[in-house]
């Protein structure tokens, strides 16, 4: 066939040609930043961090065949603004696993194209939500939840997602380090921060923007918070992590957050939201949203000199009491005007100032101070206590996003019980005391320790007998020495694997101290991961041999080795011991942890001691670690003593962390607690008697009052410690005639058992928040029917009050002997069960109680678990007392 040229053929070909190799490269040259000057910053700030980190060969992902220009712009943005314990940590390609996923969202999910740009980049691509362990459960979650929401609109998503959260994580309190999401997920509980984590994950997982809110420190109570809010179509709204409600916007915490002085969260890399920004790292931005929940006002503090001068440079922190602390929320630098501001809850914060010598104080309450002065004019030794006065916002309430009909409760309500199910059918899985008794009796290991460890490892239980089962007799007991080192936590996320390699590569020694300091691989609140192996063979013998006669080689190696950019890392995520010796570039708090590694796995003993939180090796005694040649390391010693006169029937003998604390005033002035829990929990064990601290320093002494409105009636001293002197001053308690006083506190999450062999529930389940009246009973005791009888003639009160009481006895047997009818006209709602967590144990030591099997114990406490009256015994008119307290509040 002869070939006829046609140009209008030729010209429809070519452009179909030219339109496919467009699309093509349309598809791989898609960018993830369209804003030029954005993207030239991040490409600046990635190198930047490439610079920082040359050794160890971290960023190979980059040299990955194909990588589209997106998926590399999304590395990219990644990389520059990670803390860099996770580069170094962790493989490339997790990272590139996260971004294709996250991509991948952008055109599967229904909403993906709706998101914008910026929302995406910095609220649904970050891994990292605030200090957890990393792990995979982006790609794992977005498989399991795609179907599950499949067809649902975005707030429908989020609020079906919650429940899928719930179905797998409930709340309990643990210790602050927080563990990856599966393994959340493989336990099954997990503290607000980990529940936040956790639901922050999965909706990211899916392509839905989500960040943590946190409240750094409640003002109106003890303790913290974190949270959940959602990217909605525009708009920021607020739940529960793992706590699902028919609505969003709403929450158990409506009220406490209405109260809050400040909640925030911290945004992945540089971000420019409409938001009031309080700080820049090289890392994330921290945004303030207290606006976004209850009124606020600006409060400015001005700082000047002896001579009414401003003083530029300043460090001006902004502090919440609570726990008996000031706790730092924020720290800001005055200006060329010598002020610094803050928008926060209309309630009070304290102000700390310090700059080269001088120090000084005051109280910003905001919403009546628009501008405080501190003048600093006083180096710390010339400080003078005082009495400050701390009030909390006013109650009120963050409204919900839509009005929740008594149908929708009923369903939720539905949901959640279906749910607990659902996830107590997999904790039934986990070993229970007889089962771990068997597990046990298999290893060869007798005692009740083994089994508390077997029942505390959770969803890990298989891990820890797996560990177990290949040690030889003679060595099991040093094993559960072993296992009773690390944390609770530890026994429910570690690995065999790790176990087995710190087992089989400590170096033996026959001192006292090698479970716990040699053996141990638990530091500070690192992962666990296997290094000694690893750092043994990074030294020759000869050297070894020599380090642990003189392990101040090791401290001169690390000065050497080292280098430290504390501004790699805001939000100290522990680089691994393993990972600092590759890289050589780490963070000051990662290099303590790795001389303490690096010292045990040479066969040295080792510590960060926990009042100083100093590092120290054991060579005949415990010695300081001076690991950056500019700290002083045999300190002076002296001692303080502390009258206290005024013993009262709740406060007999005050304790550490609940009525009193010790904090030091740095050589830079800054004010750092000391934690002397370890020594001693009251006032009789630390203070009666001299307690030494380092010479050369003021301390202060703080002491305060909680009372049910929130506000707090404190104390401070100071005091200078001098070398070989004690040093006396006073504890004071403060206390008010008006108002009514926290006397002492209590878990409301402690488990019961309803009556009629209903599954255990926590109290706070039962009551809800707010207020309620919790009775340990004896069934047929004189004490308890006068008790009983009491209530009834003041049934209508409570009935009116319309809060919660719940009713317990030590014993099944207990339960089974009363009988509420033998008690006409009781108020409604009362609720009776068995006491399987002893509370009434737990109520004895917090409020000095005299026995806790003297019955009957009234509290009124509420649902932060602050206890506002407390009876025990033969009490003539316990109801009328408790409703006097309750008009109180």
């Amino acid at each position: 066939m002869k070939f006829i040229y046609d140009p209008m053929k030729h010209f429809v070909l070519l452009s179909l040609t030219a339109l496919l190799l467009m699309t093509g490269a349309s598809c791989n040259n898609k960018q993830l930043i369209s804003d030029n000057a954005y993207r030239a910053q991040v490409e600046k700030d990635f190198e930047d961090k490439k610079a920082m980190l040359p050794n160890g060969d971290l960023f190979t992902i980059f040299d990955t065949p194909n990588l589209t220009t997106e998926e590399k712009e999304a590395l990219m943005f990644l990389y520059a603004y990670m803390p860099a314990a996770d580069i170094i940590n962790n493989d490339g390609s997790l990272f590139l696993k996260h971004v294709r996923s996250s991509l991948q969202t952008r055109t599967e999910m229904e909403w993906g194209e709706r998101i914008p740009e910026t929302i995406f980049r910095h609220f649904v691509l970050p891994i990292r939500v605030n200090n957890e362990d990393l792990d995979s459960a982006r790609m794992v979650f977005h498989d399991i939840l795609t179907e599950r929401i499949k067809g649902l609109s975005l707030r429908e998503a989020v609020l079906e997602i919650n429940h899928w959260c719930h179905e797998h994580v409930v709340y309990t309190p643990t210790d602050g380090r927080t563990i990856s999401p599966l393994n959340i997920m493989k336990t099954a509980w997990g503290r607000c921060g980990e529940e936040s984590t956790f639901t922050v994950t999965a909706l990211r997982s899916v392509g839905i923007p989500a960040r943590q809110i946190y409240t750094p420190r409640w003002a109106h109570t003890d303790s913290n918070h974190a949270w959940v809010e959602a990217w909605v179509d525009g708009e920021w709204y607020f739940f529960g992590a793992c706590e699902p409600e028919p609505v969003l916007n709403l929450g158990w915490f409506n009220g406490p957050a209405y109260r809050a002085m400040l909640l925030h969260t911290r945004v992945f890399g540089k971000y420019n939201g409409p938001e009031e920004v309080m700080v820049r790292t090289a890392n994330f931005t921290e945004i303030n949203l207290m606006p976004n929940y209850a009124p606020t006002a600006k409060g400015t503090v001005k700082v000047v000199d002896a001579t009414g001068q401003s003083v530029e440079g300043a460090t001006v922190e902004f502090m919440i009491y609570n726990s008996t602390n000031f706790s730092s929320v924020l720290t800001e630098q005055t200006d060329a005007d010598g002020q610094c501001s803050l928008t926060a809850g209309k309630g009070d914060l304290f102000i700390w100032v310090y700059k080269s010598d001088k120090v000084g104080y005051g109280k910003l309450s905001f919403g009546k101070d628009e501008v405080i002065t501190v003048v600093l004019d006083k180096t710390p030794s010339q400080l003078s206590g005082f009495d400050i006065d701390i009030v909390p916002p006013v109650e009120g309430l963050v409204p919900t996003a839509e009005e929740v009909t008594p149908q929708m409760r009923e369903e939720n309500d539905r949901r959640m019980a279906e749910e607990d199910i659902i996830r107590g059918a997999y904790t039934a899985t986990f070993l229970n005391r007889e089962t771990a008794k068997a597990e046990a009796e298999t290893l060869g290991i007798e005692g009740e320790i083994v089994i508390g460890h077997l029942v505390a490892s959770r969803g890990n239980w298989k891990e820890i007998v797996t560990f177990l089962k290949d040690i030889d007799g003679a060595r099991k007991k040093t094993a559960v020495e072993f296992l009773g080192v690390i944390s609770r936590k530890d026994l429910q996320d570690t690995p065999a694997s790790i176990l087995k390699a710190h087992w089989e590569e400590s170096l033996n020694t026959d001192s006292s101290l090698f479970v716990n300091y040699i053996l141990n691989p638990r530091v500070g609140s690192e992962r666990l991961t296997a290094y000694k192996k690893t750092l043994q063979e990074a030294f020759n013998k000869d050297f070894i041999v020599e380090a642990r006669q003189n392990p101040a080689l090791l401290v001169e190696w690390c000065q050497k080795e080292l280098t430290i950019i504390d501004e790699l890392n805001p939000q100290r995520i522990m680089t691994s011991p393993t990972g600092v010796l590759k890289a050589r570039v780490c963070d000051a708090g990662s290099r303590e942890i790795f001389f303490v590694a690096l010292c045990r796995s040479l066969g040295i003993p080792a510590r960060i001691e926990p009042v100083a939180r100093r590092v120290q090796y054991f060579a005949g005694e415990w010695h300081n670690a001076d690991l950056d040649g500019a700290r002083e390391i045999n300190l002076p010693q002296g001692t303080v003593t502390a009258s206290f006169t005024h013993p009262t029937r709740f406060i007999p003998d005050p304790q550490y962390g609940n009525h009193f604390t010790l904090s030091v005033i740095n050589n830079d002035g800054k004010l750092q607690g000391r934690n002397y829990r370890g020594q001693g929990r009251y006032w009789s064990q630390l203070l009666m008697n001299p307690l030494k601290m380092d010479a050369g320093y003021t301390y202060m002494l703080l002491s305060g009052t909680r009372m049910a409105s929130g506000s707090v009636l404190a104390r401070v001293e100071f005091f200078t410690v001098e070398e070989g002197k004690n040093v006396q001053t006073d504890l004071v308690i403060r206390e008010s005639a008006d108002d009514v006083q926290v006397v002492g506190s209590m878990d409301p999450e402690a488990l019961y058992q309803p009556e009629g062999g209903k599954p255990a529930k926590s109290i706070l389940a039962t009551t809800g928040r707010g207020y309620f009246i919790l009775g340990i009973l004896g069934a047929r005791q004189e004490p308890t029917n006068h008790a009983m009888n009491d209530i009834t003639h003041v049934a209508n009160q409570l009935n009116e009050w319309g809060r919660s009481i719940v009713l317990l006895f030590p014993s099944e047997q207990g339960l089974q002997q009363f009988d509420a009818a033998e008690f006409k006209g009781l108020p409604d709602n009362i609720t009776y069960g068995i006491d399987i967590s002893n509370v009434a144990a737990t109520l004895a030591r917090s409020l000095n109680l005299r026995n806790a099997s003297t019955l009957p114990i009234f509290v009124i406490a509420d649902s932060f678990g602050r206890i506002v009256f407390v009876s025990q015994g033969y009490t003539i008119g316990v109801g009328e007392q408790m409703l006097k307290v309750i008009q109180k509040l």
